[in-house]
């Protein structure tokens, strides 16, 4: 079924939107404007302190905390987990996941209320397996689940279990309120994932609140997790094999770092028949490896074709450096013509050089998460001498940024990591009447929350009369995989997709990820990585 991404009750395409994004078409506001928040007092975490001061910074909302005792929570020993953790790998802490302490809250502290008037809302974020009976004409209830589980035990085991979690508010009703497919950049470091995964539902929380959440997953992914299933944390669960697996996991973990690297490729072959979007699979030739020489590795294909010839892009990492650059190499009939030399370099990592052309000129965004910036360049000397042009959007840490053209009007496309968590699973929109701006924020920011089809994974195509964006599928770890999602609707009311297709390694691409896809002029590259010994660098 079509469905608008990024609002509650909002239209499917073609219908109307609302006139503003708090009412809904009925007139009744969709901004909850006070709620009391639902905590444990012993397992009150830093994530809750920081949800606390965001959802309150809107001035006319009032916000208070109601305290219980003996939720639940996580077992003793995940904080033991996490401490060893954050010692290994030199997490900082405190974090999201710190121990705090109900002090922290006394701002919020439940009391008689200055007019007299219940809460619109009561927030559950307790963890309780079971919701307290309610009272005649109480505030309804959200309650926060993860894969069906209450609280944030549900988490720590799509954890052991290697899995995107769905995050869900659910009312009374048990009905979805809100859910999205939560992210992490690592899948084997518990606390910085579990802290990916509370930031993001920071996001979700604040943007329900706002009337901004969407009570489905895309469609064509699986369904949320019911609540209520059975699950026992001293058997199954997370606290035995948190303790007793722990020196098993960071033996293994130390041996892959010690032994085993991720090496990233690019791939190509030029494009006799039907291409990969058309194939929905791997051709039956497979791909060819851009070479390199051991000290570097190349990503992020763009390929471009301009005066008779096609250009390739690429993110080039060089180990000994420990830095990507923007390199480019032509193609001719035969392949590459010698190997990718630097175009463009920073102070900060440069990656997914999207280049494109308009206006007679050539143009560039590359991402530099780093600079909290998404920038615009321009080529006086193709396909070398850029030069900085303009800040197409400030005060963001975007990722994949991706323009099209689309209803008279420029569209960008970027992953937003705001408050920490997922580079890769929330999607925002910007619209512009020309590529240079300025750029608006799309109303229903951010339109998607999903770590299976949010990240981009290349430009987007036109074909027979549709929209097909590749996005990448990192439920599995950053770009495990590769999807292709139908666009159905982009417009300033809403924004809606269906990943139709998924691609992964296989025979014709043998490695762990595959990762992105362009093409241009009768080419076609994709990239990936596979594992490899690691090499010693001089």
């Amino acid at each position: 079924m079509e469905r608008a991404i990024g609002g509650a009750d909002r239209p499917p395409a073609g219908g109307r939107a609302p006139a503003r994004p708090d009412i809904h078409a009925d007139g009744r506001d969709t901004v909850v404007r006070s709620v009391t928040v639902r905590l444990d007092r012993r397992s009150l975490r830093g994530w809750h302190i920081r949800l606390l001061d965001q959802i309150g910074q809107r001035p006319d909302r009032r916000v208070r905390v109601s305290w219980i005792t003996d939720a639940g929570g996580l077992p003793a020993n995940a904080e033991l987990l996490f401490r060893l953790e954050a010692a290994i790998h030199g997490l900082p802490r405190p974090g999201l996941a710190t121990a705090a302490e109900p002090v922290a809250l006394a701002p919020y502290e439940s009391g008689p209320s200055d007019d007299g008037d219940g809460p619109e809302i009561v927030l559950d974020l307790s963890g309780a397996s079971a919701a307290p009976a309610r009272a005649p004409n109480a505030a309804p209830v959200w309650r926060l689940d993860f894969d069906g589980v209450p609280g944030e035990a549900g988490l720590l085991t799509a954890l052991f279990a290697r899995r995107a979690p769905v995050a869900a508010l659910r009312g009374p009703d048990a009905a979805p309120v809100a859910v999205g497919r939560l992210g992490a950049e690592s899948h084997t470091v518990m606390l910085a994932a579990f802290e990916d995964y509370l930031a993001r539902t920071i996001t979700l929380i604040a943007a329900a609140l706002d009337g901004a959440g969407s009570p489905t997953l895309p469609d064509g992914a699986e369904a949320p997790l019911q609540p209520g299933r059975p699950f026992d944390l001293d058997g199954l669960g997370a606290g035995r094999r948190a303790a007793g697996g722990l020196a098993r996991l960071i033996a293994r973990r130390l041996y892959a770092l010690c032994f085993h690297s991720t090496q990233w490729r690019v791939g190509w072959r030029r494009v006799v028949g039907p291409d990969l979007i058309d194939l929905r699979r791997h051709p039956e030739g497979g791909w060819i490896d851009l070479p390199d020489d051991g000290r570097r590795f190349y990503a992020d294909p763009f390929a471009i074709a301009r005066d008779g010839a096609v250009t390739l892009f690429v993110e080039e990492f060089d180990y000994r450096r420990g830095k990507g650059v923007i390199s480019a190499v032509r193609f001719e009939a035969g392949g590459p013509r010698g190997r990718p030399e630097p175009v463009l370099e920073l102070e900060t990592h440069l990656s997914y050089p999207f280049v494109f052309e308009a206006d007679g000129q050539v143009w560039m965004i590359p991402e530099s998460h780093a600079s909290g910036t998404i920038d615009l360049y321009r080529a006086t000397d193709f396909p070398r001498g850029w030069v900085h042009e303009a800040v197409l959007v400030d005060g963001v840490v975007a990722s994949d940024a991706t323009l099209l053209r689309h209803g008279g009007r420029w569209w960008l496309f970027a992953t937003v990591r705001a408050g920490g968590g997922s580079y890769s699973d929330t999607l925002h929109l910007w619209h512009a009447p020309h590529f240079r701006g300025p750029w608006t924020p799309h109303r229903c920011n951010p339109v998607l929350i999903d770590v299976g089809s949010a990240r981009a994974a290349g430009p987007v195509v036109a074909r027979d009369g549709a929209l097909i964006r590749p996005v990448q599928d990192c439920r599995g770890g950053y770009g495990a995989a590769l999807g292709l999602a139908r666009i159905l609707r982009l417009d300033e009311g809403g924004y809606a997709q269906r990943v139709e297709t998924r691609l992964g390694p296989g025979a014709a691409w043998p490695g762990s990820r595959l990762h992105m896809l362009s093409a241009a002029g009768g080419f076609e590259f994709i990239d990936g990585s596979r594992r490899a010994r690691p090499r010693l660098l001089a």
